[in-house]
C-alpha cells in the first residue's frame, strides 16, 4: 500500500471526529514516528510502497484513533520540554501547562541561593558567576508528590544533577513508567510508592530530614465537573490522575500546605499546578507563609501557585 492511500484513508476514517488540519497533523505524527520522515520528507515519498507491517501499523492506529484514543498513547510516548517520555494508560499525558510550571520553578531556583551544583568523583562545579551567594551549602533536596510517569523529577534532574530528587505516587504501575523514564534519561531518582493522603508522610527520605522545594501537579478536578471533562480524557487517561479522591477539590493542597512546616527547609519553595477555577481557595490555603504568589499561565487562566517559607 503506497502512503498516499494511507493518507486519504486517515482523511475518509477519521473526518467525522477531527477536522481537516488535525487529521494532517496526526499523519505527519505517525509518518515521522514510524517511518522516520518528517513533514518535508513525507511530500516526497507519498508514492513510496509499504511493506505490510507498516501498512498493519497505520491501519491500526486509524482504528484506534476513530475511538478517540489520544495519539500519545497510541506511540507510547510524548513529547515534553523538548524530551521524549514514555506513557502508557496508567499516567497522564504532559501537558503545556506542566511545562510552565517547571519553567518557574527552574528560574526560581538558579536564582535562590540554594545549592545547585555539587561534587562528582572529587570534581567541584562551582556556581556560574551569575548566581546570588549560596545560602545553604548541602545538597539540594527536592520533593514531587503524585509523580505519574515522572517528567518534572526527570526534567529537574536534568537540569539540576547534583540535587537529591524523591518522587512520590500511589499508583504502582505508574511507578514503573516513571523509572522507565528515568533510566531513558540516565537520572537517579527515589521513586516511593505511598498514599500520601491517608498515611503518615515519613520525612526521613533524605539525611537532613528536610526538603528545599516541594513540588506537585496532584488531582485537582473536582468531582462536580465530571460532566465538564472531555470523554477523549476521562474515558482514557487515568481517573485517579486526573479527579480529587473526595468532594474536596482542595484536599492535595491542604495537606501539602499543613506538612510544609514540618518538611519544608528555611526559604524552601513550593511550586503547584493548580485547577485554574479555584485559584484564590487554593491561595488562601498558604497565606501564613512568607510569600504566596498566584501565576497566570500563558492562556491567562490561574494556573501556578509559587510560596517560599
Amino acid at each position: 500500500m503506497k502512503i498516499s492511500k494511507i493518507k486519504i484513508l486517515f482523511q475518509n476514517e477519521l473526518s467525522k471526529r477531527y477536522s481537516k488540519p488535525e487529521i494532517e497533523e496526526l499523519f505527519s505524527i505517525f509518518c515521522e514516528h514510524d517511518l522516520e520522515l518528517n513533514k518535508v520528507e513525507l511530500r516526497f515519498n507519498l508514492d513510496k510502497d509499504l511493506s505490510d507491517v507498516d501498512s498493519e501499523k497505520f491501519l491500526e492506529a486509524i482504528s484506534e484513533l476513530k475511538t478517540g484514543k489520544p495519539f500519545q498513547q497510541i506511540l507510547g510516548e510524548a513529547q515534553f520540554f523538548g524530551m521524549k517520555f514514555f506513557l502508557n494508560e496508567h499516567v497522564l499525558i504532559p501537558r503545556p501547562e506542566t511545562e510552565e510550571l517547571l519553567e518557574l520553578a527552574i528560574d526560581k531556583l538558579r536564582g535562590s541561593g540554594f545549592k545547585t551544583q555539587g561534587f562528582s568523583n572529587g570534581i567541584t562545579f562551582p556556581q556560574p558567576d551569575t548566581q546570588q551567594p549560596e545560602t545553604n551549602n548541602r545538597q539540594l533536596k527536592i520533593l514531587d508528590i503524585g509523580t505519574g510517569s515522572g517528567i518534572i523529577p526527570v526534567v529537574l534532574k536534568k537540569h539540576f544533577p547534583y540535587a537529591e530528587v524523591s518522587a512520590i505516587d500511589i499508583s504502582p504501575d505508574a511507578l514503573k513508567i516513571a523509572k522507565k523514564n528515568a533510566d531513558l534519561h540516565h537520572t537517579e531518582i527515589q521513586f516511593i510508592q505511598k498514599d500520601y493522603l491517608n498515611e503518615i508522610f515519613d520525612s526521613n527520605l533524605t539525611e537532613n530530614k528536610v526538603f528545599d522545594i516541594i513540588i506537585s501537579n496532584p488531582p485537582y478536578i473536582g468531582i462536580d465537573e465530571n460532566v465538564e471533562i472531555d470523554d477523549s480524557v476521562k474515558g482514557f487517561e487515568p481517573n485517579i490522575a486526573l479527579f480529587s479522591p473526595t468532594s474536596d477539590a482542595l484536599i492535595f493542597y491542604r495537606k501539602i500546605a499543613k506538612e510544609a512546616d514540618r518538611i519544608l527547609s528555611e526559604n524552601g519553595m513550593i511550586f503547584l499546578e493548580i485547577n485554574q477555577k479555584l485559584g484564590s481557595e487554593t491561595l488562601e490555603l498558604f497565606r501564613d507563609f512568607s510569600e504566596a504568589e498566584l501565576l497566570k499561565d500563558i492562556s491567562g487562566n490561574d494556573r501556578m501557585i509559587f510560596v517560599k517559607k
